[in-house]
Order: C-alpha cells, then structure tokens, then sequence
C-alpha cells in the first residue's frame, strides 16, 4: 500500500481494533467481557427497551448468538427481556439497575482512555477527522 487512500480504511479499522481492545483490558476488572460491555454500552446509549433483532443489527453478530449472550447476562442479573408492545412475536432488552451502576463507571474509564490517547490531538484535527469519518460513513449507506 503506497499511497494515504489505500491505507484508510486498514488503519480506520486497525485504530478500533486497538481502541476496543485496549479499553476491554480495562474493563475486564469490572468482570465485564467485550461483548457484554458492548450490549451494555450500546443498550444505555439507544435508550430502554430495544428489540433483540435491532440489537444484533448494531452490534453486527447473528440472532443466536446474541440470543445466547443475552441468555447470560439474563442470569447474571444485567439485563432483561421483555415481550414486545408493539410486536408478539419480539422481545424488547433493558437494562438493569446493576447494568446502570455498571454503565456510569464504564463511562469513567471510556473517558479516561480517550483522554489518554487524544492527549496531544488539537479540537481542530479531531473536528476535521471526525467530519471527514461522518462524509465516509454517509456514503457507506447511501451506495
């Protein structure tokens, strides 16, 4: 790969790797695996009650796994699953008080990390690549 076009998307994709995985070592103290953290954070940011089918859309894994992961974190007591009002045939995930409690001190080191990793980045560079990820992504959907 010579040339900066060619290498932006393995280095999009690489930045999150590393970011995700960096955050899920500090996470794991919390007794939080990745992809219970990533329901969590998902679940407190798309607001209470989402269906389980739009839940795997955003989290980009199949039903059944989902299902099984959810089954889980049922049983530990961090979310649960309701029937759907609008859909019998659905069920609707929300969050616990504990996944609450949980969710403020995810955020702390969330925040943390980032802190620590855009340390020396100006507001105008994080706006200007932030614009630029929003144009990228905008054309993902729409072609």
């Amino acid at each position: 790969m010579s040339t900066s076009n060619e290498q932006l998307g393995f280095v999009i994709s690489e930045t999150a790797r590393a970011w995700r995985t960096k955050l899920n070592e500090r996470l794991r103290p919390l007794g939080l695996s990745q992809s219970r953290w990533l329901v969590l954070v998902h679940l407190a940011k798309r607001g209470d009650g989402v269906m389980q089918k739009e839940l795997a859309e955003w989290l980009s894994i199949e039903c059944p796994t989902l299902v099984r992961l959810l089954d889980r974190m049922t049983e530990d007591g961090w979310i649960e699953r309701r029937d759907s009002t609008t859909d019998r045939r659905a069920k609707t995930v929300h969050l616990t008080d504990q996944a609450h409690g949980i969710i403020k001190q995810i955020n702390q080191v969330a925040a943390q990390l980032r802190s620590e990793l855009l340390v020396d980045i100006t507001s105008e560079d994080i706006e200007t690549t932030m614009r630029v990820l929003q144009q990228v992504k905008q054309r993902v959907v729409t072609i």
